[in-house]
């Protein structure tokens, strides 16, 4: 029985996590699945459709880990912790083998112009869009100092989960990830009130 287009993609995604998008194909993904190519090519035209519906899949499943969790969370500086704690937790449940997707492929395709790097790009911004959003609401709602700056806010807190996801692909040790939600707790406690 051939695999569903999720779970190919699914498969995609953690191969290219681990050995890089930029080499993943059809023939890669059609050997860690062990089904011959001519399964694959019936959902993919080419490697690059491949690439693309793998990080389309990759922003789907970091939405619904990351971004959903957090956005349910009420608006402000609960939502600003939520996201924080969703990324940990993705890292922490090693929805892929290596870390986060989208940071790696960020690295790896970025500076490669094309669809898979723009993709690539929107699903950052929406992600920063949201830490930056919810900085903004918390200034607003005076949950943080009416002095703080939102850009700079997320850019510091994306910036700590980029050195997490980093650091405990690394060194595959959880301690990693306790350091990093007393590094946001500190920053937004000691900012708040």
């Amino acid at each position: 029985m051939d695999p569903s287009r999720g779970a190919i993609l699914r498969a995609a995604a953690s191969l290219a996590v681990t050995d890089g998008l930029a080499g993943l194909s059809i023939g890669s993904v059609a050997a860690a699945l062990g089904i011959p190519k001519s399964g694959l090519r019936a959902h993919f035209r080419s490697a690059a459709d491949l690439q693309l519906a793998t990080v389309a899949e990759a922003a789907r499943i970091f939405a619904a880990e990351v971004m959903q969790p957090a956005l349910a969370a009420p608006p402000g500086l609960s939502q600003l912790t939520a996201v924080c704690e969703a990324f940990f937790a993705y890292l922490e449940r090693r929805t892929f083998p290596g870390g986060c997707f989208l940071a790696s492929a960020a690295l790896e395709m970025g500076v490669r112009p094309g669809p898979v790097t723009e993709l690539l790009g929107e699903v950052q911004s929406r992600f920063g869009a949201l830490i930056r959003g919810s900085a903004a609401v918390a200034v607003e709602k005076n949950e943080l100092p009416a002095d703080e700056d939102p850009d700079r806010l997320a850019f510091e807190l994306n910036g700590i989960m980029l050195a997490t996801d980093t650091n405990y692909v690394l060194h595959d040790d959880p301690a990693v990830l306790d350091l990093a939600r007393q590094i946001v707790h500190q920053r937004l406690a000691a900012q708040a009130g």
